[in-house]
């Protein structure tokens, strides 16, 4: 609980107390440190190779920051971020035991490039704090899938969701996390005043998304036989524990916001 509290207080003074740029400075060092977690996903277990790694995802962000100057290239980039994520989904549902360690590497930056790159413009997005409300709404729904299922699936989980991949989710709490999502969204539609069905349908994706994060988080965990990503944040794991639903529902959650012209 510490832990967690900790963690919220630093991140609403990244959020609203810092500039923005120095936020954008904060996701990226956790964009280092999801690298260095990550590369044990892909057998690189010395400090060089890890690093190296690092080094690697790294320079793939500054690309892929040179090449989405536009607005345009952004939301391109979210495009692209989205199908891999429907290719992820399809990797869980028919070869979760297909992995390998370069198809580990190589899945890295997939997930974390985007999604860094989609926090890093958004948070830099408009006036501030407009871009950091807008981030900070996309965590709730994330939250709130996370806890709904968490609670829901310890009290009445029955039915296995991916047994070959996280035998402790359920199909029981993802309606928990889907009733607690749909709480947090019915909010969001009245405090942005937007029309609830495309509303709910956007929220929806991005709820989606968060479980497939999750489990291809956990898919890969499984391949490297860790229980955590790593054991930086205690009673919490590592910093991939943390934001795994959050990579897969960025792209999901931009996307939407320009469909609804709601991004500004």
């Amino acid at each position: 609980m510490l832990t967690a509290l900790v963690l919220l207080a630093l991140l609403l003074a990244v959020l609203f107390a810092l500039p923005a740029r120095l936020g954008a400075a904060f996701l990226t060092a956790v964009l280092a440190l999801g690298a260095w977690e990550w590369a044990a996903f892909a057998g690189l277990t010395g400090a060089a190779a890890r690093l190296g790694y690092v080094v690697a995802v790294g320079a793939l962000g500054a690309l892929a920051w040179a090449a989405t100057g536009s607005r345009a290239a952004w939301l391109g980039a979210m495009q692209l971020a989205a199908l891999w994520w429907a290719v992820a989904f399809a990797w869980l549902a028919w070869r979760p035991h297909a992995v390998t360690r370069l198809a580990a590497a190589l899945a890295g930056a997939a997930v974390l490039v985007p999604a860094w790159l989609g926090l890093t413009r958004l948070i830099l997005h408009g006036t501030p704090p407009h871009g950091a409300w807008l981030l900070l709404y996309m965590l709730l729904i994330v939250w709130a899938a996370d806890i709904g299922a968490y609670f829901a699936g310890r009290r009445y989980g029955r039915l296995r969701l991916a047994p070959a991949v996280s035998p402790n989710k359920s199909w029981e709490g993802v309606l928990g996390g889907a009733l607690l999502t749909a709480l947090v969204l019915l909010a969001g539609a009245r405090a942005f005043q937007a029309p609830l069905v495309p509303f709910l349908g956007a929220g929806g994706a991005v709820f989606a998304a968060s479980i497939v994060g999750d489990l291809a988080e956990s898919m890969f965990k499984r391949f490297a036989q860790l229980k955590d990503s790593g054991s930086l944040l205690p009673g919490h794991g590592g910093v991939l524990d943390r934001i795994d639903s959050i990579t897969a529902a960025v792209p999901f959650y931009v996307l939407g916001l320009e469909w609804q012209g709601l991004l500004g």
